[in-house]
């Protein structure tokens, strides 16, 4: 009996790992898959098809943030009685302030704009600033899955393994417009549809290195975990706010992507309680 007992915690604790991996590893493989139209769109995303894919990613990050995010950071602070939205709230706006710094800091550039942001924009290439641009806004979806990850793996009672899974499929939906919005008007730009490929996968890689760091500091530091968790849901927040929504509000089809924002708002929403 006790053999069996082993070898079940045994499997339990691989397939878990395995889990944790994925986790990892999926919302690249989205970046990835959508940086795979540049080899089957001539020009560009149809104009519908890019508002509604926007305005679904916009929707997924602010719901992930909600259940994913912010209520296990309340959750887990509950011992706090009246003040446990302390460090929710504490963690939420340091968030925001973090990637407002980054956003005023590093040289980039989004797609289908001329405007260059950050500091010595002048020195860089139109082509590179375009991939630091999605790079820099893949930093929070990584701490994101990261955080969840180590939390449910490492013992959290609020959280499950299954809602880091959850959380990275999530990720991975809504990373594949951003995949798409980098290789196409890089190919646009002049360059070769494997480079322009090639970038934009690369601009994903960002997250699963945000991940593990994300995932080693709160191993390290579990006290800090319901920081981490608003602070995630802080950067995410600000991405949808600053570029997302705008983006999807510019020009025509504007009622397209509040539409599929509330779709993909709905179907993270459904994810996260079902399956977390």
């Amino acid at each position: 009996m006790n053999i069996n007992k082993y070898y079940y915690q045994k499997d339990s604790i691989m397939n878990e790992t395995l889990t944790l991996i994925l986790c990892l590893v999926i919302p690249f493989i989205g970046t990835t898959l959508g940086s795979l139209t540049v080899f089957f769109v001539k020009d560009k995303l149809n104009n519908r098809v890019q508002k509604s894919l926007i305005g679904f990613a916009a929707g997924v990050m602010v719901a992930a943030s909600i259940w994913s995010l912010l209520n296990p950071s309340i959750e887990q602070s509950s011992s706090m009685g009246k003040l446990s939205f302390l460090p929710a709230a504490i963690g939420f706006f340091a968030g925001i302030l973090f990637l407002l710094l980054l956003d005023s800091l590093i040289p980039h550039m989004h797609p289908n704009t001329n405007q260059a942001e950050g500091l010595n924009t002048n020195k860089m290439k139109r082509t590179t600033m375009m991939v630091l641009a999605v790079t820099l806004h893949n930093i929070p979806e990584g701490m994101a899955v990261g955080v969840v990850a180590s939390a449910a793996f490492f013992g959290s009672k609020e959280l499950a393994i299954s809602s880091a899974f959850v959380l990275a499929i999530g990720m991975a939906i809504q990373n594949f417009p951003e995949g798409s919005v980098v290789s196409i008007p890089l190919k646009i730009e002049g360059e070769s549809k494997k480079k322009a490929f090639l970038l934009g996968s690369l601009s994903g890689i960002v997250e699963p290195l945000a991940a593990i760091i994300t995932l080693l500091i709160t191993t390290l530091i579990t006290s800090i975990l319901p920081y981490i968790l608003s602070f995630a849901a802080g950067v995410m927040i600000y991405v949808v706010v600053e570029e997302l929504i705008p983006e999807t509000q510019e020009g025509e089809h504007t009622n397209l992507s509040t539409l599929f924002f509330g779709i993909g708002f709905v179907i993270m929403m459904i994810l996260d309680i079902v399956f977390g």
